[in-house]
This record gives C-alpha cells, structure tokens and sequence, in this order.
C-alpha cells in the first residue's frame, strides 16, 4: 500500500468527459434560478479557519505568483457559507486518512476584486498573447476563467455567494500535491482533464503525478457533492448556479452573499 492508503483508487480513476460539463457551465447564470424559500438561502458567512480548515487569501498576500503583489480590495478573510464550510470539513477529514489536508486561496470575494480580473488583468494578459483578440472573442475567453462582476441578485458572480471555494491538496507538514500549474494559471494547463489523454508513451513523473493528484482532489471534493469548475482544477462550489448546472440540481441554493 503506498502512502495514499485507503485513498489510491482516487489517484487512479479518470476525472469524466469535462466536454460536457463546459457545455452545461455555458450561460448558467442566466438560465439557472436561485431558490430564495430554501433554508439555507439566508444562512451568514463564517470564517473558514473557524471551522477548522486550512488557508490564507491568495489575493491578500503579495507571495501570489504571477502577480505579486497585494490586489486592491482583497480581504484577508476566507467567508463561506456555513453549509458548505462543514461539506469541506468531511472532505478534509477523509483527506486526512492519508496524511493530506485542504488548503484553501480563495472563498466569497470582493467585486472589487472580481473587477480588476475580469476587467484588466485578464484581458490585457490575452491581448498580450493575441493581440487581435478583441469584442466578443475577447469577453468569451476572459470568461472561461473570471465571471463578470454583477450586483444583480439573480445572477451573482460565483464567488460572491460564498458557495464557491478554490483550493488544493497538500500534506499535514504543509507541502503541497504537485497538481501541474500555477493556482490561477488561466491556461489550458488549469483544464481538469489536461492530462486525463496522456499518450502510452509519456513517461513524465511530473505529468503522471498531477494527474493523478487532480483525480483525487477531484474525487474527494464531487463525492461530497461539489462540483468543479472544467476549465479549473482548484476551482469547486455547493449551491451555487454553476453548482445546479454542472450537476443538474435545477435551482441554486446561494444567491449574492454579503460580508458583515
């Protein structure tokens, strides 16, 4: 038994076809409801290091490669809603079988934060790589990985609900799984399924081991009922409107969440 123990089958089965899930994220803020009469639609956000679990905002430290810096409105703080805060919890303990634990970047985010993504930073850094991608083309690909910011209650970004959470994996001592990109690579090397079609003759340690180290994050957080982002292996929500697309669910739980 290697050090994965009772967690190894976990490293080893295939993520699924994400061809779909990118189908179903598409337009899921317009086309999925937010059920207001549920009982946890109006539950507060709790600090998820409350609760028990690992993590540091990864916009509110300037030790955050490629940026480097502090990002204007950033809070220090990780906010989710209770429910899932407690989801993440089973999902750490099952980690923890196997030495592992979460560790979370990001929870509820600021719009100010959102904005500066989705608004500069992600667009110049697309028009740097093809300068003639402007328009539609351009608000398409920003959005595979930075939702617009919206004060619309019916249709909030993701992590404005604090049902959205971006993490990874990493042992007890703090040293994290090798997952194959950067956080925040907003790369076709974030897809969660980049190194699910491996050619039988590609032996690279590197590209084995993140897959595998996705498959397992992947695992343990859908068995608990999330669901991850396709084009982000970090990225994973409960209740949200990309959660109700991505699993069918019909209705999200959360809608815009505000910090206290």
């Amino acid at each position: 038994m290697t050090r994965f123990a009772v967690l190894e089958d976990l490293r080893n089965r295939p993520v699924g076809d994400q061809g779909a899930m990118r189908a179903a994220r598409k337009g899921f803020r317009t086309r999925i409801p937010i059920q207001r009469d549920n009982v946890l639609f109006g539950e507060a956000l709790v600090e998820a290091r409350d609760r028990g679990l690992k993590g540091e905002n990864f916009y509110a430290s300037d030790r955050n490669p490629p940026y480097w810096h502090r990002v204007e409105g950033a809070t220090d703080k990780l906010l989710l809603r209770p429910s899932v805060a407690d989801k993440l919890r089973k999902v750490d303990a099952r980690a923890g079988k196997a030495g592992l634990e979460l560790f979370l970047f990001d929870a509820w985010r600021p719009r100010a934060v959102q904005a500066y993504f989705h608004d500069v930073w992600m667009p110049q850094q697309l028009q740097r790589r093809d300068p003639a991608l402007t328009g539609s083309r351009l608000t398409e690909e920003v959005e595979r990985y930075w939702s617009a910011p919206s004060s619309d209650e019916n249709s909030p970004a993701p992590h404005a609900t604090g049902a959205a959470v971006d993490l990874t994996l990493r042992w007890k001592d703090g040293e994290p799984l090798w997952m194959g990109s950067l956080f925040d690579d907003a790369t076709a090397l974030a897809a969660r399924d980049r190194f699910e079609s491996l050619a039988a003759d590609n032996f690279s340690f590197s590209d084995q081991e993140a897959r595998a180290n996705r498959r397992l994050l992947h695992w343990l957080m859908t068995e608990e009922g999330f669901a991850g982002h396709p084009d982000e292996w970090w990225h994973f929500s409960w209740g949200d409107q990309m959660w109700a697309a991505l699993t069918g669910a019909g209705a999200a739980h959360y809608g815009l969440a505000h910090a206290s």
